[in-house]
């Protein structure tokens, strides 16, 4: 068990205002992220701390995130797509998404009721992990690199605040994104600029409003 998954849990995600206060999505469904906890834990993944969330990984890879939206909590399958959805519970977290998919909950009595069921599509990720199975990202016309994808899936938030940006921003933060050649780079580049992309800001507005005083 991470500590820093028992702060989250008492404290909240700290990704806007209502962190620390009754509002926070994580207070709104504590009993239910706390069950799923539980389930993930009795499997082989390792509990990390990442993107503010409980992230459950194997090896160096990424395999689900546990964590809530203001009307659900859920399991997020990072490789979600090249699971077999037997029991007919996965959805696509977004319109455009590629790769995740989510089980999610709103009452704690179906995580205890379909446990056995939230196991099987758990055991189906880490053995897709075990076998190195990739997820084929369609580009887009404006191609976009598999990192800042990757981070879609990761955070449907940040997706839906880089799609609200202007066309022109967007180009702008896909161009410098791509631009270097080593993958840690990319992901480097696209980690700073998150925080202002999820205020609507682009690449160069707060180079420009600095000079403007």
């Amino acid at each position: 068990m991470n500590p820093h998954v028992d702060t989250y849990l008492l404290e909240g995600c700290g990704r806007c205002e209502h962190y620390q206060t009754p509002q926070c999505k994580v207070h709104s469904w504590q009993e239910e992220l706390i069950a799923l906890r539980k389930i993930v834990l009795d499997t082989e993944l390792k509990e990390e701390y990442k993107w503010s969330q409980p992230c459950y990984t194997l090896g160096d890879s990424n395999v689900l995130i546990v964590s809530a939206f203001k009307d659900y909590a859920f399991i997020s399958f990072f490789k979600g797509t090249l699971l077999k959805d037997t029991h007919k519970m996965l959805l696509a977290p977004g319109k455009s998404s590629q790769a995740a998919r989510q089980l999610r909950f709103t009452e704690v009595q179906d995580i205890f009721d379909q446990e056995s069921q939230i196991k099987s599509y758990i055991q189906q990720a880490i053995e897709i992990e075990k076998k190195g199975l990739k997820v084929p990202f369609k580009k887009e016309l404006e191609p976009m690199p598999d990192e800042l994808l990757q981070k879609f899936e990761e955070d449907p938030d940040f997706e839906e605040a880089f799609k609200a940006l202007t066309k022109g921003r967007q180009r702008g933060y896909i161009l410098y994104f791509s631009a270097p050649k080593q993958s840690k780079t990319r992901t480097s580049r696209i980690e700073k600029y998150l925080p202002n992309i999820m205020k609507g800001e682009g690449l160069h507005d707060n180079y420009k409003s600095m000079k403007n005083k």
